[in-house]
Formats: C-alpha cells, sequence, structure tokens
C-alpha cells in the first residue's frame, strides 16, 4: 500500500529561508511566527496522513457511481469532506467577513500540496469551489456576495465552473449554450456542458456552476460570451433550499484517472441563471477562476510527482538486486538495495531536484498573487500572470514524466495496481490536459503573456534574473562556479530565445508558434534554475551560521548541484529547437502526415 509523508521541513524551508516571509511587509505574513506556522502545517499533514491518503486508492478502484440521476462519490469521501470543512481548511484564505480564515494565499498552496499528494481527487471537490468563490467575489454583487460566498466558503455548497461543450473547447467563440432574458431579471440557461469537474456529487446540499452562455442579440464570437451563477437548487427568501433548477447530469464519464471525482456531462434545460458582472463580459470574470485554477493545476502536477518519488524512494531502500559495482554495501544479504546503482540514483535525483524546485517556484508565485492581492502591486500580477502559463504547462508535463520515473523504479511491480504507481501516473497525466491543454498554455505564453503590455512583464523578469545574478556575484567559489556560471549561460538561452521570437516571429508568426512549447520549458527550467540559486544561497547561510541541522542543508546545495549540472542544460536544447523554425514543421501536407 503506497504511503504519504508531508514534507513539511521542506516547506518551512521555503517559507521562512528563501522567501523570509517573517520580513515581509506583506499584510498578515508577520502573524506566521514558527509556532503558528508549525501549528498549521502540522494539523494539516495529520488529515493529509490520516485522512485523505488512506482514501486514495480507495477513490481509485471504487470511483464515483450515477444512479437514477444522482451522482455518488467513493466510500469514505463524505466523512473525509466534511472533515476538512470542519476544521475551516476550506475556506483557509477566504475573507473573513464572509466566514473565512483570512489567510495567506501562501497558506493555503502549501496546505494545498499536501491535500493534493494525498488525495487528488476528493481535493478537487473544494479546490474547484474555491475558484469559484474567487469569481464571486471579484466580479459578483454584493447580493450575490452575501447570498452565496459564505456557503461556498464552508463547503456546505460546493461549485464548478462550466466552459466546454462537445463541439468546442479552447475556441469557446463556438460555443452554443444561451441564455435568455426574463422580465424579473434573471435568464433561461439552456444548453450542454461536458468534462465538468465535481459537477454533482452527495458530498454537499447544493452546487453552484458558474455557466458560460451567450445572450442571443449579443456580439459574435468570444466578446458576446457572459458569465451566469446556475445553482443545482433554488434558495428561498430565507436563505433555505427551494426547488430543484432544470440543471441535470446526463452521465458520469469512465476516464484513466482521478476516478473519486465525478466529472459529469451537465445539461441545461431553461435553468434558472444569475449573471455575474457585465452582459458579454463573461470571460474575465472566469478568467479570475482559469487563472487560480491552472496555478492549482500546477500544484497537482508538482503533488503527484512528489507522491511517487516518496514511495520510489522507499522501494528503492528496500528492493535488493545485484551488487554495487564499486564493492558489496549490505554484506548480511544476497544483493544490495537499488539505491545502490547509478542509474537508479540518477532517476531519483531528476525527481527530488524537480519536487523541490517545483516547490519553491509554486510557493513564490503564491507569493506573488499575496503581494499583488494584499499590497495592489500591479508589477506583482503583472509577473505572476507571465509565469501562469510556465507553472501550468512546464510543471504538469515535468510532474508526468516524474511518476512515469518514479514506475520505473519499481520495475514489473510499477505496473501493477496493488503498487499505487500507475494511479499516481494516471491521476498526473489530466493535469497536462484540463484549464488549457499544455499546447495552449504554450501558445498563450508566447503570442499574449509575451508581447503584454509592450513586454513590460517580460522585461521585469530578465530584471530579476539580472539583478540576482550581479548581487551575488563572489560569494564564494562554489557557488559562483556551481550556481551562477551555469544559470548565467542559461538566461543567455532564454534571452536568445526571446530575442529570436522579435525577429522571425514578427515576419512569419509559425516560426514563433513553432518553438511556443519549447520556449515553455526553456522558461520553465529557467525558473526552477533561480529557484536552486536562492535555495543553494538560503542553505550557505545556514551552515555559515552553524545551523542545526546542516545534513539537510548539505543534502539541498548537492541537488541543487545536479540539477544545475544535470537539468539546467536543457534549456540549450529547447533554443536550439526554437532556432530550427517552423519549416520542418510546416513542411508535409495535412494528407501526406
Amino acid at each position: 500500500m503506497p504511503s504519504y509523508h508531508a514534507p513539511i521541513k521542506d516547506i518551512k524551508f521555503i517559507l521562512q529561508n528563501v522567501l523570509e516571509i517573517n520580513d515581509s511587509e506583506i499584510p498578515g505574513y508577520s502573524e506566521l511566527d514558527n509556532e503558528y506556522l508549525n501549528a498549521i502545517l502540522e494539523e494539516a499533514s495529520k488529515i493529509s496522513t490520516e485522512v485523505l491518503a488512506p482514501l486514495n486508492a480507495i477513490g481509485d478502484e471504487h470511483g464515483c457511481s450515477f444512479e437514477n440521476g444522482l451522482v455518488y462519490t467513493p466510500p469514505g469521501f463524505k466523512e473525509a469532506f466534511n472533515q476538512l470543512k470542519d476544521g475551516g481548511w476550506t475556506g483557509i484564505d477566504c475573507d473573513t467577513k464572509f466566514g473565512g480564515q483570512g489567510l495567506p494565499y501562501l497558506i493555503s498552496i502549501a496546505v494545498g500540496e499536501m491535500f493534493a499528494s494525498a488525495n487528488m481527487a476528493l481535493g478537487m471537490y473544494h479546490g474547484l469551489t474555491h475558484g469559484v468563490y474567487s469569481a464571486i467575489y471579484s466580479h459578483g454583487s454584493d447580493e450575490q456576495k452575501a447570498k452565496y460566498l459564505p456557503n461556498l466558503i464552508n463547503c456546505n455548497w460546493t461549485g464548478t465552473m462550466n466552459l466546454t461543450e462537445p463541439h468546442c473547447g479552447t475556441d469557446l467563440g463556438l460555443m452554443r449554450t444561451k441564455a435568455t432574458r426574463e422580465d424579473d431579471g434573471t435568464f433561461k440557461i439552456s444548453g450542454q456542458k461536458i468534462f465538468i469537474s465535481a459537477g454533482d456529487h452527495d458530498l454537499a446540499e447544493n452546487i453552484i456552476h458558474l455557466v458560460l452562455a451567450k445572450i442571443p442579440d449579443g456580439p459574435e464570437g468570444v466578446k458576446g460570451i457572459s458569465l451566469f451563477i446556475v445553482p443545482k437548487f433554488l434558495t428561498n427568501e430565507d436563505g433555505s433550499l427551494g426547488e430543484r433548477n432544470q440543471v441535470s447530469v446526463g452521465k458520469i464519464e469512465r476516464k484513466m484517472g482521478i476516478h473519486g471525482n465525478a466529472t459529469c456531462v451537465m445539461n441545461y434545460d431553461e435553468a434558472v441563471g444569475y449573471l455575474v458582472g457585465e452582459e458579454h463580459k463573461g470571460m474575465r470574470a472566469m478568467f479570475t477562476m482559469m487563472n487560480e485554477a491552472r496555478l492549482g493545476v500546477g500544484l497537482q502536477g508538482l503533488s503527484q510527482a512528489e507522491l511517487a518519488y516518496q514511495n520510489a524512494l522507499l522501494y528503492a531502500k528496500d528492493r535488493l538486486q545485484g551488487r554495487d559495482i564499486t564493492g558489496t554495501k549490505n554484506p548480511d544479504d544476497l544483493a544490495d538495495p537499488i539505491i545502490v546503482h547509478p542509474d537508479v540514483r540518477r532517476n531519483l535525483m531528476d525527481q527530488k531536484s524537480f519536487s523541490e524546485g517545483s516547490r519553491a517556484l509554486i510557493l513564490w508565485g503564491a507569493n506573488m498573487i499575496d503581494q499583488a492581492n494584499r499590497n495592489s502591486d500591479s508589477s506583482a500580477e503583472g509577473l505572476i500572470g507571465l509565469l501562469t502559463p510556465v507553472i501550468k504547462g512546464f510543471l504538469t508535463d515535468k510532474g508526468f514524466d516524474m511518476t512515469i520515473q518514479a514506475q520505473q523504479i519499481y520495475g514489473g511491480h510499477g505496473y501493477i495496481e496493488e503498487w499505487g504507481m500507475s494511479q499516481f501516473a494516471r491521476d498526473a497525466r489530466i493535469a497536462m490536459i484540463y484549464e488549457g491543454a499544455n499546447g495552449i498554455q504554450a501558445l498563450d505564453l508566447v503570442g499574449r503573456k509575451l508581447p503584454q503590455n509592450q513586454g513590460k512583464n517580460m522585461m521585469a523578469f530578465f530584471a530579476i534574473l539580472k539583478t540576482y545574478l550581479e548581487e551575488h556575484q563572489n560569494q564564494s567559489d562554489d557557488f559562483d562556479s556551481v550556481f551562477l556560471e551555469p544559470m548565467k549561460s542559461a538566461v543567455d538561452d532564454l534571452e536568445g530565445a526571446v530575442l529570436y521570437f522579435m525577429d522571425k516571429g514578427i515576419k512569419n508568426p509559425n516560426d514563433a508558434l513553432a518553438g511556443s512549447y519549447d520556449f515553455m520549458h526553456l522558461f520553465g527550467y529557467i525558473c526552477l534554475g533561480l529557484m536552486w540559486c536562492k535555495m543553494a544561497q538560503a542553505s550557505y547561510k545556514a551552515i555559515n551560521l552553524q545551523s542545526d541541522d546542516n545534513d539537510f542543508h548539505q543534502s539541498k546545495i548537492s541537488t541543487g548541484q545536479y540539477f544545475m549540472e544535470r537539468q539546467l542544460p536543457f534549456t540549450k536544447l529547447h533554443f536550439a529547437r526554437i532556432r530550427a523554425g517552423s519549416s520542418s514543421v510546416m513542411t508535409l501536407s495535412a494528407n501526406n502526415f
């Protein structure tokens, strides 16, 4: 049976030593002293390991069921969900005015990693609800906020986002779901939505669907899309639940992974809907939810990689096979544990360096969101907007790769369901697809985010890189040679790629788009490289201050060195592919494929 141990020590290291949250001027950070932070993380770890993780395999095996129009979650899910609700975990960073805990988003992400690693499918029910909360909080009327937010925060009601239709996914301009105005100011919503995660279930008494639809007399394409609140049950004046709305489940999908989360086909048959924000401005409101969801999906990529790595590491230490080529390490047995073999170590170091670097990147991203929201910092908002497709696309691509590498450690046992590695890979696979498939993330990065505001955000990121490299030169010979020099070379690759797009992409857009996926990965390696520089710097500092935990810090430096030597050079490969342009990509006619 697979196991999970929350990486509290590493999370605290990033928060306190790397991000230095106790010295931050972001409101709410000063309250996160060591004792308070420990209490939050320890309690989250406890519920993750004792409540959520034991249900992960059960959810995968049993899945959700659909009977007489009703959806039922796997055994134990409802009781676990109630524990999350009762502990206040579902509203940890939500506004206290509506019943939330009011903690920084940074803490929500730190806790969210534990919950997603322990049970990704179960965590999605309240994760999506948080996105609905954010959209209504940012764009809803005061009346809507008062009516829906308290129940969404405590998850008495849960939420969904409804975008995709059978004939359109990314191209939402093709949407057919329509919203017809009624005399009382409501709308009648008619249409079908597919791939709706947590679309129906037995965990909450009501479900609040956020539905994109077109008002018939609106503009063509995406400019004519509006956003509507469509509850499963209508509410009475006193707040109690009224009659069932005209929204139903057509079926639940049979799918590769996340079996414990109900992925539904939703049918709207003149269901009552309430406009959120302005007519024809629905995409702006929905993007509030989607951008948050994309960071959450990036977190899922990390969470499954971490879970798979932990179990692969235990197996590598326990599995006896062959002898260490340099000499027997386990003379009392017929073989040595496979962790002595260089190729197994290479595999594990790939996983370890990815997970620890990705954790730092996502927490840095959450830190930017707090800076943007709590300090009204437009620069931080622009920077996290630039990094969002990188976090979502790169971390889910590589996160899935890491689950496959972890599976490989097990050999044939990794292919057998009882060991759990198959589930981690299957669950991780969806993260590359939903909330905007990763190819779309790459196009968004190159086509929209790079040139946004005349390239201001990209220039700000280069300024962060170059300032860091300049300020930390000559810190020590080891740090310069192992970390700064490789980083400088990789930054040159990133700069070269941007200049290539500026030069060639304007003349032939296909040259830019053909290299967009490679650029997203190049950018991702740069981000992890910067994180490893910062983590190594913090560990060197701790060692110099005679830390009580030198083994931890020395391991951090060694893992960072591995990343800089064995992973960061992939920027060269991606830059070479970008410079190859689009000719070989676009040469064949469709008939010749």
